[in-house]
């Protein structure tokens, strides 16, 4: 671990030339053989070549596309592993992914929605829908709002979501072929109007998730103590949730739902930065966006020529770490 600010401060700059250069690699490596001149010569003069077309067009939207989501899914999991007090908590336990997946698929079978324009916004909606049924179930009774109570009504709903949507899709199998790709979670494809739709607020949740760091280190220390110092606790859970919405919802309405990023870069960020969130949350979004765009580059060459969509990746890297963190019982803490 990092001991000195200085040293955090030292990691940061290494990791975000180290995004910089997965970003350089992404836009450089893929099917279509290109090198990096020609990828500088894309970028600063087009001469609309197959190669400069490739670069321009569909490489540059992808890497920037993968960053951001990265970066957003892993804060939204730190998040989430700090307001369960869960070290297995990701942005799926609100809801977000099933529920997204769900208003995608019903938008797919009863209105031939088909525009990506139009489906990342229903993918949004339905996060947030999601995620606020979720709180509004955990908010009930006299407790209010508690990790278990989180965990157990996230779980819950994404279960109801999750069998709504299989349900369908066993209907309909048209709808099945047109939301099979996004419901594997995917960067490929997409373009960069995409992302432009949805970045402001993935940029206000950044900004907004350093600003709530020193509530969250505070809302770590428990209830008790949380409003023993004076901190109103559903105020801050529910500005914190209300991030994940944002962050997760987001990601899932531009690339769908890619999972185990928001439960294993979170645990990396706090064997390198600690706990505390003021230098969890930016470790985390430089670890996220470089982690998710190596799994993408590795993407387009499993089963090269056709790629696997990178939630596959980061399902088959995900899945080893999942249970090593479970049989080890690692804690937030």
């Amino acid at each position: 671990m990092l001991a000195t600010n200085r040293q955090k401060a030292l990691g940061l700059i290494g990791l975000f030339i180290l995004l910089l250069t997965a970003m350089w690699m992404s836009i450089v490596y893929g099917y279509t053989d290109t090198n990096w001149r020609q990828a500088i010569t894309a970028l600063i003069d087009n001469n609309g070549s197959n190669a400069h077309l490739v670069v321009a067009t569909v490489r540059l939207p992808r890497a920037l596309i993968a960053a951001a989501v990265g970066a957003s899914l892993a804060m939204a999991g730190a998040l989430m592993q700090a307001l369960t007090r869960n070290p297995l908590a990701s942005p799926g336990i609100f809801g977000i992914n099933a529920g997204a997946g769900f208003f995608i698929v019903v938008m797919v079978t009863f209105f031939s929605i088909s525009s990506m324009q139009m489906l990342s916004w229903v993918a949004f909606i339905g996060a947030a829908m999601a995620a606020a049924i979720v709180f509004v179930i955990s908010a009930a009774g006299k407790e209010g709002l508690t990790p278990l109570k989180m965990t157990l009504a996230g779980t819950a709903v994404a279960a109801l979501f999750a069998s709504l949507t299989q349900g369908m899709l066993a209907m309909n199998e048209k709808a099945l072929e047109e939301v099979l790709f996004w419901l594997a979670g995917s960067v490929a494809g997409r373009k960069l109007e995409l992302l432009a739709t949805v970045f402001p607020y993935l940029a206000a949740a950044w900004l907004g998730a350093m600003l709530l760091a020193r509530h969250v280190n505070i809302l770590m220390m428990g209830d008790d103590v949380a409003k023993g110092l004076g901190q109103r606790t559903n105020v801050i859970k529910a500005a914190a949730a209300l991030l994940v919405v944002l962050l997760a919802g987001g990601s899932v309405a531009v690339a769908g739902p890619i999972g185990f990023i928001g439960i294993m870069v979170p645990h990396m960020a706090r064997a390198l930065a600690g706990i505390d969130h003021r230098w969890l949350l930016p470790y985390c979004a430089l670890l996220g966006g470089i982690l998710l765009l190596a799994a993408d580059i590795g993407a387009r060459y499993v089963l090269m020529p056709r790629e696997v969509p990178v939630g596959i990746v980061t399902a088959l890297i995900g899945v080893p770490f999942f249970v090593y963190i479970a049989r080890r019982g690692i804690t937030t803490k």
